[in-house]
């Protein structure tokens, strides 16, 4: 059995992983249990541990740990490589390969066992979801998802307080190229009608900027200060990204280089300078950048154990004889009774495409999100803590 992680680190990957390492402990048919390093470049490179030497302790230690334990990559690999991923395979008698990992890695695994099938060999592919983006389809949510968007969500109730406490007009850029699913999550920690975010801007809902800065004086109007969310990949009517005149770094694959830089938040403070009706009005910004994806101490248990269970799961489908898919998770209960049960996907059907947030989760304005999100959404985040506040009686004036 080999077993990988791939693309962006989450806060309960490794939840992932464990639990998919100790559930192939339990079979004996499994008579090897190897990582690889960095994703598809571990196979690539030969670069494997064996994990079957890890004492319990380690795992359980690594299981609670956030990011990667195995290292990642950003690798895409073309088809020579796909070949090369085969051919290792043969070579070490893998029978069953576990990926970890969002739609691209779906995409790999796919492939790979695409060429195993044409090969008449035995090989039980297994993509485990997990992605903060929460955009694969498939699935009802993603495992990573819910921590990051409790650190989302508590991060706003922060800057909410120290936007109350001295108002202005506060942009924050959230994380989410082409869907909106994190930055939606701000909203989580609102509990009162005059809380921040204000304001909500979403890939799934092109604004331009004129509109924009028109509805931030109004909420400015209203309230004297503004918190805005903002996704890192919204765009105007015309299609064009918002940070595209003012982000000219590529990342590997051609794309915007959206993350790890504050060139969005600090040209929408400038913009937004030139162009309020309130000259006096204070404007900041702050990128809240990689920071949401593996911060510790704020894992979401739902997340945690929802996470190791998919990866539980894939080595139980695996058992089963020979076959291969995705693990998704399928909602059951809601509310007070929320629950969720493993489902066994089609790879194909997870690959490549994104799911973007639905009409229904957002508002019609189409700066803000709906009760529909909020009820989707609270019970992958859990509880949040509660913000104290004065009735603010006032003394009568002498």
């Amino acid at each position: 059995m080999v077993i990988g992680q791939s693309g962006g680190p989450t806060a309960v990957i490794n939840q992932s992983l464990i639990g998919a390492v100790k559930e192939a402990m339990k079979h004996d048919q499994i008579t090897g249990i190897y990582g690889m390093k960095h994703g598809i470049l571990g196979i690539l490179n030969e670069d494997f541990i064996d994990l079957k030497q890890e004492d319990d302790a380690t795992l359980e230690a690594i299981a609670k740990t956030p990011a990667s334990a195995l290292g990642t990559c950003r690798h895409k690999p073309d088809a020579k490589d796909c070949e090369t991923v085969f051919k290792v395979f043969e070579k070490y008698n893998v029978k069953y390969w576990f990926y970890i990992g969002g739609n691209d890695t779906a995409e790999t695994a796919n492939i790979v066992n695409n060429i195993a099938r044409k090969n008449n060999y035995e090989l039980r592919v297994f993509h485990i979801s997990k992605t903060i983006d929460n955009d694969l389809r498939e699935t009802d949510h993603c495992p990573g998802y819910g921590s990051a968007a409790k650190y989302v969500a508590m991060t706003f109730m922060g800057n909410d307080l120290d936007n109350r406490a001295l108002p202005g007009v506060k942009l924050d850029i959230v994380m989410g190229r082409h869907a909106g699913w994190l930055t939606a999550a701000a909203a989580l920690g609102k509990q009162a009608e005059d809380d921040g975010p204000h304001l909500i801007y979403l890939p799934e809902y092109p604004k331009d900027l004129s509109e924009v800065i028109k509805e931030v004086d109004e909420v400015y109007a209203k309230y004297g200060r503004c918190l805005v969310a903002v996704s890192e990949g919204a765009i105007g009517k015309d299609g064009k990204l918002w940070a595209e005149e003012a982000i000219t770094e590529k990342d590997a694959h051609g794309n915007v280089q959206l993350s790890g830089t504050g060139a969005l938040g600090d040209s929408l403070v400038e913009y937004m300078k030139n162009n309020t009706t309130h000259k006096d009005a204070r404007f900041r910004s702050d990128t809240l950048g990689y920071a949401q994806r593996s911060f510790p101490e704020v894992v979401s248990e739902v997340d945690a154990k929802e996470a190791r269970m998919v990866g539980e799961e894939a080595v139980k489908y695996a058992m089963k004889g020979d076959i291969d898919g995705s693990v998704a998770i399928k909602r059951i209960g809601e509310g007070k009774n929320y629950a969720v049960e493993p489902d066994l996907v089609k790879l194909a059907s997870v690959a490549k495409e994104t799911k973007h947030m639905p009409k229904e989760f957002i508002n019609k304005q189409g700066n803000g999100v709906t009760e529909k999100f909020i009820e989707y959404a609270l019970p992958l985040v859990g509880k949040l803590p509660e913000k104290g506040k004065f009735k603010e009686v006032p003394l009568v004036k002498k």
